[in-house]
């Protein structure tokens, strides 16, 4: 069956549902799909907290049907090719659906498979990751269970969702094992495939003074690419020599690589890297002007957070509506993202920057000081924006 929509949005995550309801409000007599097979959504910057035992992760998660917007047509199945020269879209189920626009936010996936030794070991032998629903409970077991040792936090060589996540769960780890009276027994490791612990200076400043006093050792440019679960060693590779490092571990936090789904791969989207090609400034596709994408499988150079995607989504939507208006593409996004990093259990470092690194700070303070303020704006504020403001295309 072929199935014809004016606007088509592949992906209803939160740069798919933020968009259309953007467009929805905008025009209310627009024509609107999303393809997303998923039943739940789940706000996933609170995962670290839940990694941390704060919350239950039951709060993150709530029915994608309560948040397709009014009006739009939730077409409830996945993508199986993408043919943008045909204005079409082949769904898993065998429909196809056509298109006068085609937004593309189908977000990454978590490459489990490309550490050897990794798949079907998260949340056994001391392995654990907050970085997906299944594993993020494994986080605060090893933690409680934890008696003094070697705790490893990795961070690999691809971009992934919310960079600042790895080391934030490494801060929380690190309070409850002096909470715990452990840690004089213990040794914290960050071992990142980064060159440093942050890449904006004034943050990365702060940052080190907080590693400095929580005496955690860190490795940098250094790759996990396999774990040993029966003796519990992890094998990085060194990015400057291609060497190997085995570590002992007693607890391993694992951040997995990650990429774009194959989906979009194997499709004429994405550039030699991967990535859905878009002009970094309207979002509009390089080369299929009325394909625009946002978030996580997108080329933008900026950092994969919900708070970037809450500026890039108004972007998209006003050039979308522009071009089905025959008018300029004016809309422009500088790359803002945002990266609430907590240092602790009621500590926060709130870093706001644009494409080019420089500091766009919300707050009338410095935001790179740890406040409980800010830890209370992410646990309780940004929740609350994002379900009942983002999501809603008000926010």
């Amino acid at each position: 069956m072929e199935r014809r929509h004016q606007v088509l949005v592949a992906g209803g995550g939160t740069g798919g549902i933020t968009v259309a309801a953007r467009l929805k409000l905008a025009r209310p007599d627009l024509d609107v799909a999303i393809i997303e097979p998923s039943e739940f959504h789940d706000y996933q910057p609170l995962w670290t907290l839940v990694g941390a035992g704060v919350f239950d992760k039951a709060i993150t998660r709530r029915n994608t049907a309560d948040y397709i917007p009014p009006g739009v047509s939730w077409i409830r199945d996945s993508v199986a090719a993408f043919d943008p020269e045909a204005n079409r879209v082949t769904l898993k189920g065998g429909d196809t659906v056509v298109y006068e626009q085609l937004v593309v936010a189908l977000g990454m996936k978590l490459d489990w498979g490309r550490v050897k030794g990794l798949p079907g070991n998260v949340g056994k032998n001391g392995i654990c990751s907050n970085y997906a629903w299944e594993t993020v409970d494994s986080t605060w077991q090893f933690l409680r269970e934890f008696k003094g040792g070697t705790a490893v936090f990795t961070f690999p060589s691809t971009p992934i969702k919310c960079a600042g996540a790895p080391q934030k769960i490494m801060y929380l780890a690190d309070d409850y094992l002096r909470n715990s009276g452990v840690r004089e027994k213990s040794k914290v490791v960050f071992a990142s495939a980064g060159a440093a612990i942050f890449g904006v200076k004034k943050y990365r400043d702060a940052l080190e003074k907080v590693v400095a006093r929580k005496s955690i050792d860190t490795m940098f440019k250094h790759d996990l690419v396999e774990v040993r679960p029966s003796s519990k060693e992890a094998v990085f590779k060194k990015l400057e020599d291609g060497s190997e490092v085995v570590m002992k571990y007693d607890l391993l936090h694992v951040t997995p690589h990650q990429t774009t789904h194959d989906v979009v791969k194997k499709s004429s989207l994405p550039n030699a890297d991967g990535w859905v090609e878009v002009d970094k400034y309207n979002l509009q596709h390089v080369r299929f002007p009325n394909v625009f994408s946002l978030g996580d499988n997108s080329s933008l150079p900026t950092s994969r957070t919900g708070a970037a995607i809450r500026k890039q989504a108004p972007v998209l939507a006003d050039n979308l509506l522009a071009l089905r208006d025959g008018k300029p593409l004016e809309a422009r996004y500088d790359g803002y993202a945002s990266c609430p990093l907590v240092t602790g259990y009621g500590k926060l470092i709130l870093a706001e920057f644009d494409y080019d690194g420089k500091p766009m700070e919300s707050f009338p303070f410095d935001q790179s000081k740890e406040r409980y303020s800010m830890y209370a704006l992410k646990a309780y504020g940004l929740p609350d924006l994002y379900w009942n403001g983002m999501l809603q295309g008000r926010s």
